[in-house]
């Protein structure tokens, strides 16, 4: 597809040109990423809406906000980040001098979701930017309105920087059968075998941000009716269409019972009585994941909630009581649905989660000491958050990302810097005095000396000891 080959191989010439390596360049591509939200942010926040459904705030909040804050800080923090780091000289090799240093990979491959199909796609071509690479995009197709948007903005703000490719399951697989020097992919675990499988080929390194079934635990120690709420925003926001959305509840059945009250006095507080009503309140993407969510629902037992209509998309927040089975425990929900689980107590809720594929985050609710402790020391999860959900991604000092089947690899602020990077070694020792000639063959009982002396002095310490 020359649609495809021409925007990889005018990156390639951009990037093997030489100009995106001065960090003028690369400042200055964040500042043109910046001014493109704020001069089209309308236009943007409306795709958002005719995509998602999604309120101009939580637009704002969630993805075009949420792009300009992680430039800014990218932005703020990028020359400190690139200075050279010095490296200790060993006896040995001296006198001389070692440091690394942050170097370009090339030219990065940036496929996006739909579900965030603005923040997921432009914060890491943010990172890969500020890096020193040119970058490929590739919108997903199940957000039209927004990749539409982007393929028109993209080259007037980011020309020579960075190229979009629109389309589906074609054009991406013709990507994919590109060289690239890394894959940025965010979406399914199906979808990434794919990926990683093209990217194996050119043995392209790969940064794969999945998802999986994020649970949440609350215990008596916390306030319920606070840890409702949040969880509540947390699960229902972008209409449950978010990949570190609380999945599932675990807690005691006395606990259970109240929590399920506050939340649902939770959802009416964030969309009022009627969420149908609600402008606050989004709408499913496509057809297929209303179906494949009304299917779930419809399988297991609805507490609250439950409404949905075809038509417009709508599926109101629901809370489900599973029995074991249910279909709806078994994979990742991307939408609103909430089942609550009763464990009886800790122990069996840290079996339930590591019974399952590691989660691309945990939320504890609990003031607990011992309980925050257990989770900590015996779960693994992409991230551990106590009392709160989702917000870690707004902290930029923080790696985001999975482990095991949610993923590999991490970005966000510093970490996007050194994921679109390679750190390089560098070694400079002056020709004169060359004390390799102490080292160099033929070898004698003096060089051996030398040698054993200078090579493993720590070794022989130690077997002194």
């Amino acid at each position: 597809m020359q649609h495809v080959i021409s925007p990889v191989g005018r990156a390639r010439a951009a990037f093997d040109a030489g100009t995106t390596r001065p960090l003028t360049w690369r400042l200055d591509q964040l500042r043109r990423l910046r001014r493109m939200l704020a001069e089209r942010h309308a236009d943007f926040a409306e795709a958002l809406a005719r995509d998602l459904g999604k309120h101009h705030t939580e637009a704002q909040l969630a993805e075009i906000g949420f792009v300009d804050a992680e430039a800014a800080h990218l932005e703020r923090h990028l020359e400190g980040w690139l200075r050279p780091r010095r490296v200790p000289v060993p006896l040995a090799v001296r006198p001389a001098r070692a440091w690394t240093e942050l170097t370009p990979l090339g030219v990065v491959l940036v496929i996006g979701p739909w579900n965030y199909p603005l923040q997921l796609l432009l914060a890491p071509l943010a990172g890969a930017l500020a890096a020193g690479n040119t970058v490929v995009l590739k919108p997903s197709e199940h957000a039209p309105a927004t990749s539409a948007v982007l393929a028109r903005w993209i080259p007037e703000y980011l020309a020579g920087a960075a190229e979009v490719v629109e389309g589906g399951i074609p054009e991406t697989t013709a990507l994919l059968a590109e060289r690239f020097d890394h894959i940025f992919f965010t979406g399914g675990e199906a979808a990434a075998k794919v990926v990683m499988r093209a990217a194996a080929e050119h043995l392209t390194p790969v940064t794969l941000e999945l998802g999986g079934k994020s649970p949440a635990y609350v215990d008596a120690s916390t306030d319920l009716a606070t840890a409702a709420k949040r969880i509540a925003w947390g699960r229902f926001m972008n209409a449950g269409q978010t990949c570190v959305a609380p999945d599932y509840v675990l807690a005691r059945e006395e606990i259970l019972e109240p929590l399920q009250a506050e939340l649902i006095k939770a959802v009416t507080a964030l969309f009022g009585p009627d969420p149908a009503a609600s402008p606050s309140y989004g709408r499913i993407v496509d057809d297929r994941h209303f179906a494949r969510l009304a299917a779930l629902a419809d399988a297991s037992t609805v507490v609250h909630g439950g409404q949905r209509d075809a038509a417009s998309r709508y599926f109101a927040p629901t809370l489900l009581r599973p029995s074991p089975g249910d279909a709806v425990m078994a994979e990742e929900i991307f939408g609103p649905l909430l089942p609550l689980v009763p464990v009886d107590g800790l122990d069996e809720a840290i079996e339930e989660v590591n019974g399952r594929a590691k989660p691309l985050a945990l939320y504890v609710f609990s003031n607990d000491p011992q309980t925050r402790r257990a989770f900590a020391g015996r779960t693994s999860s992409g991230a551990l958050c106590f009392d709160v959900p989702a917000a870690h991604l707004s902290v930029p000092g923080l790696p985001f990302g999975g482990v095991g089947g949610s993923g590999m690899g991490a970005y966000h602020g510093e970490h996007s810097v050194r994921t679109f990077s390679h750190e390089r070694p560098t070694l400079d020792k002056p020709l004169w005095p060359d004390t390799l000639e102490l080292i160099y063959p033929p070898y004698t009982r003096t060089k051996h000396r030398i040698i054993d002396a200078l090579v493993a002095p720590v070794g022989k310490r130690a077997r002194k000891r």
